[in-house]
């Protein structure tokens, strides 16, 4: 594609291996001083693509301002924070970073069920303060033969749950009406497939690994949370917005589950007054499960190398808007 004149556009900074790729294909960016709609405005009337990490909401009204717009590019996995439709009806190809931060959110979902189970953030305080005789207490609990429920079977929650699996001998229940029956055959043999109202009452600890959609929204609410035995735990590192945090406080409180680890939030940052902050079954993170060094560059790389091809005439990978190349406009398009 012709790119002349024109540059790509970064809301954010990104690392400078992946900024690099640009500088030494010619290609020029503009790097804006913040986030703010009235600086990205105008920088979008000469961009052909733009390189997009979570700080900015993409919406109609940027996509359409970006008349010259070929490409956004999302350095993560998610797109809830781009219009896709907007970018389809004007022809603007979106993609994403699937797939690169499967295993460090894997780990970090890991890492959250082991410290609720171990009752790490107790444990540590309490000798902190000297109560050494805590260990008597005998509150940790073991994982093994312990029931593993994963909302979401894609790259992520199969990944984790393969964890869990392995390295914890965790029976494993999933849930996820997108899996055909191919895919759910190849790990039958450690994994059921069960409806969501069985994975909650059922599981020791459920884990969600499910996109933000209207479909999704709140899925995890009052009547699933009742559902859960009181022993068990809740693990979130998805989307904050699929589970119904007012419910989820409720149910806490109420103790109809043990405890919640959640590195997403409703709104983000949580508001300084939400219930969650004084809980202490709960352990929080800062959206921070796939902010590893290692994956925030090579999240940052791949989504420059998609900048790259597109604009050298190929089709890049992960395209989360395939009608789009439909489109006139597109059909000189590549495969690799």
């Amino acid at each position: 594609m012709n790119a002349e004149n024109g540059y790509v556009l970064l809301p954010q900074p990104i690392e400078e291996e992946a900024h690099d790729l640009f500088r030494k294909r010619g290609i020029r960016t503009v790097t804006a001083k913040d986030t703010k709609l009235e600086t990205i405005n105008p920088l979008l009337d000469e961009a052909h693509a733009v390189v997009l990490r979570t700080g900015i909401q993409f919406t109609r009204e940027l996509v359409q301002k970006g008349g010259r717009l070929l490409t956004i590019s999302r350095t993560g996995a998610g797109v809830d924070n781009v219009d896709v439709q907007a970018a389809t009806d004007h022809g603007v190809v979106v993609t994403s970073s699937v797939g690169v931060n499967t295993a460090s959110v894997a780990e970090h979902a890991l890492a959250l069920l082991l410290a609720l189970a171990k009752q790490l953030p107790l444990m540590d305080r309490e000798v902190r303060q000297g109560n050494f005789g805590i260990r008597y207490k005998n509150l940790p609990r073991d994982l093994k033969n312990k029931r593993l429920g994963v909302v979401g079977f894609g790259k992520i929650g199969a990944a984790f749950a393969d964890l869990c699996h392995r390295a914890l001998r965790m029976e494993v229940i999933a849930y996820d009406p997108y899996i055909d029956e191919a895919a759910k055959a190849k790990t039958a043999s450690w994994a059921e497939f069960v409806s969501l109202d069985e994975l909650f009452s059922s599981a020791d600890a459920v884990s969600v690994h499910i996109p933000l959609t209207p479909e999704t929204k709140g899925i995890v609410d009052l009547g699933r949370l009742k559902l859960m035995k009181p022993t068990s735990f809740l693990i979130n590192t998805s989307r904050g917005g699929v589970i119904n945090e007012t419910d989820l406080v409720s149910a806490l409180e109420a103790k109809l589950l043990a405890g919640a680890g959640l590195d997403v939030f409703e709104k983000e940052p949580p508001e300084k007054k939400s219930p969650l902050l004084a809980m202490e079954n709960v352990i929080l993170t800062p959206h921070s499960a796939a902010l590893t060094e290692e994956c925030v560059l090579e999240m940052a790389v791949k989504a420059v190398e998609r900048v790259l091809d597109l604009l050298d005439g190929y089709i890049p990978e992960c395209v989360q808007n395939p009608v789009v190349l439909n489109q006139e406009k597109w059909r000189g398009l590549r495969r690799r």
